[in-house]
Formats: structure tokens, C-alpha cells, sequence
């Protein structure tokens, strides 16, 4: 079975957490349209706005692309899908990337304003995964579990078959479409316990429960590097599954996602393109390089 490798990406996504912008000399956030001129001739600028799980991701197939077209210049943004989503809403992004379905109340104001649909893509595939010390014992996790831990129902890892001792929690803030999919899908829509430290990113999430014997986080499969990742049960009876290219694909993995792009209406021109090369099998062999799941 293929696990993913640790690489140094969290480093990089430290590089371009707030954000990425991808070429000197870019012209400022475009409203939504066939791309905005930049400063030399013909020259055309896409901008992408929105998941911080999906920055590195963004920024890889932006550079990749404007290596082949030199016309093109891409900037990518990070802070959160729900950023992403209301940069869309107000004009100021070409494409939303968001690692949770588009809203159907956030697809409403696109309508009302531009007197467009909301066109989704789905881009990549990723797992959810929960993030412990690599020191910690426990084999695996149930959703019914994990949903105890962040709720506060489960205080101490020894209920959980781990060590004596106060789970520290982790999370995302609630502008992060990661959180949004974890409280629905995980929490059942229940509210967060209160002790839970809102993270500002995957890689502080992670960094955070390197340090911390007795901390949990998650976050997105390829921004592992300094903890584990617990594999999860979908229920107390089911078998432990971990997060792999192939179960994430199969969809056995219980936490499987889907990554979008989001665009007002369907897209023409620079973005049109960019998008169709996204979705080609040269676009998704980026998408696996940064070690998320293609869907070709």
C-alpha cells in the first residue's frame, strides 16, 4: 500500500501561508472575467484566492502553467476557503479554491450580484488526516471517538487506549473550509469544546502537535512531516484505515474529500484554459507531485 512521503513541504507552505504571489510586477485582484491585462503586451493575470490546504497546490500548477505560457501570470492567495468564496462573491478572484463544497446561501449572493451560476470544479482528491506525537500509542481512532475528543466528552487519552494524561486539541479557525468539513462530518454539526486552539494553518496544526506529546490536530494528507497519522474507523466495529493514495481513491478512507476551484459562471479565455490544463492529465500529475490524490 502507497503511504506518502514526508517531505519539506510544510516549509513551503510556511513560505506562502499568507500569501503567494507567483511573478514580480502582477497587477493587483481582477474581477471575475477572461483574465485581467497585466503590465507588458497581451499579457493576461489570473488570480486565485481562497484554501489554505490547497496553497501549495495552487501554487504548483500556477508555476508549472506560466512555465509553458509565458503570457500568462498567475497569482495565488491563501486564507481559507471561506475567504476564497467571499473574494468570489465580491469580484476580487477569478477562481475560489475551497477544500469544502461552495454553500448554497454563498452561491445566492454570486447570483445576485453578477446574475451568474457559481461553476464548480472538482480539482484534486484529499484525506482528512488526524494528526497525533509520534511518540503517542494509539493504533487508530473512530469517527465516534474523534467526535467524543472534540466535543469534550473524551478528556484523557487512557479512555482511547493511550496514555494517562489531558488530550491537548488542536483545530482550525472557522473561516477554514477544513474545519467546516470536520465539524459536519465528524461532529455531526455539534459545536467545538471550548479548550480547543484555533490554528491559523495545516502547518500549525502540525507543528503544534510535533511539540505536544499529548496533542491531536488534522488536517490535509500532505502536510504530515513531524507527526502521525492515525487511522480511522468509520465506526467502533470497523476496520482501521489509513490514509493512502488508494483508499482515498476508493473512497474506503472514511475522511476522503474532494478540492475545488470555483469560478462565476463558466469561464472563458485565460481562466477556461488554465482550468482545462488543471483537469488534464498534465495537470493532474502535478496534483499527485504535491502529493494529493489526482481524479484522472
Amino acid at each position: 500500500m502507497q503511504r506518502f512521503n514526508r517531505t519539506s513541504i510544510l516549509a513551503r507552505l510556511a513560505a506562502f501561508a499568507a500569501v503567494a504571489v507567483l511573478a514580480a510586477g502582477c497587477a493587483g485582484p481582477q474581477q471575475t472575467g477572461e483574465g485581467g491585462e497585466g503590465a507588458g503586451a497581451g499579457k493576461k493575470t489570473i488570480t486565485v484566492k481562497g484554501s489554505d490546504t490547497m496553497v501549495i497546490l495552487g501554487q504548483r500548477l500556477a508555476e508549472r502553467y506560466m512555465s509553458a505560457h509565458p503570457d500568462v501570470t498567475i497569482q495565488v492567495t491563501g486564507g481559507g476557503s471561506g475567504t476564497g468564496i467571499a473574494a468570489l462573491q465580491n469580484g476580487t478572484t477569478d477562481i475560489a479554491q475551497s477544500s469544502r463544497p461552495i454553500k448554497d446561501k454563498e452561491k445566492e449572493g454570486v447570483k445576485a450580484k453578477f446574475g451568474k451560476e457559481v461553476v464548480e470544479f472538482v480539482v484534486a482528491k484529499d484525506g482528512l488526516s488526524v494528526y497525533v506525537h509520534e511518540s503517542n500509542p494509539v493504533k487508530s481512532l473512530s469517527i465516534p471517538q474523534l467526535k467524543a475528543i472534540y466535543t469534550g466528552k473524551i478528556k484523557n487519552w487512557k479512555e482511547v487506549g493511550g496514555n494517562d494524561a489531558p488530550i491537548t486539541l488542536y483545530s482550525r479557525e472557522n473561516n477554514s473550509g477544513t474545519y467546516v468539513y470536520f465539524k459536519e462530518h465528524v461532529l455531526d454539526d455539534e459545536d467545538f469544546d471550548p479548550r480547543a486552539q484555533n490554528m491559523p494553518g495545516t502547518a500549525s496544526v502540525v507543528n503544534a502537535v510535533s511539540k505536544d506529546k499529548n496533542g491531536i490536530g488534522y488536517g490535509g494528507i500532505a502536510y504530515t512531516k513531524g507527526v502521525r497519522d492515525v487511522p480511522i474507523r468509520k465506526d467502533d466495529t470497523s476496520e482501521p484505515v489509513a490514509p493512502t493514495q488508494e483508499t482515498i481513491k476508493s473512497g474506503t478512507y472514511p475522511l476522503a474529500r474532494d478540492l475545488y476551484f470555483y469560478t462565476v459562471g463558466e469561464p472563458t479565455g485565460a481562466i477556461k484554459e488554465f482550468i482545462d490544463w488543471t483537469l488534464s492529465e498534465e495537470g493532474q500529475k502535478v496534483v499527485e507531485e504535491v502529493e494529493y490524490i489526482p481524479i484522472l
